[in-house]
């Protein structure tokens, strides 16, 4: 497949994922009063999605390396179409918590196998320009998701973004079908031990578990903001749901845009350089921000404007932690993507669950949440970039 293909129908498979939580976030208030459930009630919808679409990668990342990339995808679909029947049909909180549960097992699938699939073909600058590629395909997600999603409740109600959901899940499994080629040239056989064994090794590497975290952290403050801004916005700024959208969208728009400098930036300054550089600049973005808001007080601009340079810094890293840690590991390049992303959900989930006690319906607490990511985020930057001691 040339490049171009490559990232339509990669960015395509992927998009299912994004979908999954940007389309429903203009719905949250809405569901929290149909399910008679409090705020903590609907983030925890975001919360098990996020738990349950990071452990799941274990499982696709090992058996993708034993089977191929194709069948891992459809299975992963299936469950996803499931989860998303599921949530369609909830008529109470635990229910639709237990059904994002289902749908993120599913959603894990599309995670990790297109990023093995990547590995597969590419390495270095070239695997961070089709990463880049992918992420310029699926970046219309989170910009127009919460304006479909807000389409949708105008013309129903929440449960039309869930069904909508189920559709696009059977049409990646036509995707997949007819679109993608295998890419798995030598298969793996699942061997628990040969697995520990790799997974030892990730674990012991002082450079992959840091860069896995700082972009960890990175997707932790975007997961924060997803599971606040809906309420933020909505009740403490009075914007409607079609307002949150576009707010949502301005946002999400510096973090896409700045992804698409990764490649060429990286080749020209060295991958490093830019992710250290990038990191730091999220972080001051970010706690400059939340002082901002503590001296001057909350405005509509200044939290958009403020995220939105935050999340153009973001841009840079995410993508190219990604690559920089799969890099020396092409021999177990799904193992990696599973563990990688796996400690990055869990970490993403876990910043949701510590900061939801604080959230008080106001940017505070959430832009709070966001600068400790920046600031661990770069510790672990810092340590990324120091020289690997050599062995005697």
């Amino acid at each position: 497949m040339s490049m171009t293909r490559s990232a339509i129908v990669l960015g395509l498979l992927v998009t299912a994922g994004p979908l999954a939580i940007d389309m429903y976030l203009p719905a949250m208030p809405t569901i929290a009063d149909d399910l008679s459930t409090t705020t903590e009630g609907v983030q925890a919808t975001l919360i098990a999605y996020f738990t349950v679409f990071g452990l799941a990668q274990m499982v696709y990342g090992p058996w993708s390396d034993a089977v191929g990339r194709r069948r891992p995808l459809m299975v992963g679909l299936g469950i996803f179409a499931l989860g998303s029947l599921g949530s369609a049909v909830a008529t109470e909180v635990g229910t639709l918590i237990a059904a994002r549960a289902v749908q993120a097992a599913g959603a894990a699938s599309l995670m990790v196998v297109p990023r093995a699939v990547i590995r597969d073909m590419h390495t270095g600058p070239q695997a961070t320009r089709l990463m880049a590629l992918i992420m310029l395909v699926i970046s219309v997600s989170p910009m127009l998701a919460p304006l479909i999603g807000s389409g949708l409740i105008a013309l129903g109600d929440w449960r039309l973004i869930f069904w909508a959901l189920a559709a696009v899940a059977v049409a990646d499994l036509a995707l997949v079908t007819f679109a993608l080629p295998e890419t798995m040239a030598r298969r793996v056989p699942v061997d628990l031990r040969a697995m520990w064994a790799g997974a030892r090794v990730l674990l012991t590497d002082r450079t992959f578990m840091a860069l896995t975290f700082v972009g960890g952290f990175g997707m932790a403050s975007f997961f924060v903001f997803l599971a606040s801004a809906a309420f933020v916005y909505v009740e403490q700024f009075g914007l409607t749901p079609t307002g949150f959208s576009l707010a949502f969208a301005i946002n999400a728009l510096g973090f896409f845009a700045a992804s698409q400098l990764a490649a060429p930036l990286g080749m020209r300054v060295g991958m490093a350089r830019m992710v250290l550089v990038a990191t730091l600049g999220f972080a001051a973005m970010a706690v400059l921000t939340f002082g901002a808001v503590l001296v001057f007080g909350a405005s509509l601009p200044l939290v958009v404007g403020g995220l939105f340079l935050a999340n153009a810094f973001l841009g840079l890293v995410v993508p190219s932690t990604m690559v920089m840690a799969l890099d020396p590991h092409g021999e177990i390049a799904g193992l990696a993507s599973s563990l990688g992303g796996t400690l990055q959900m869990v970490a993403g989930g876990a910043a949701v669950a510590a900061s939801a006690p604080f959230f008080d319906g106001t940017a505070t607490p959430m832009l709070a949440a966001i600068a400790l990511c920046g600031v661990a985020a770069s510790a672990l930057a810092l340590v990324a970039a120091r020289p690997v001691p050599a062995v005697a």
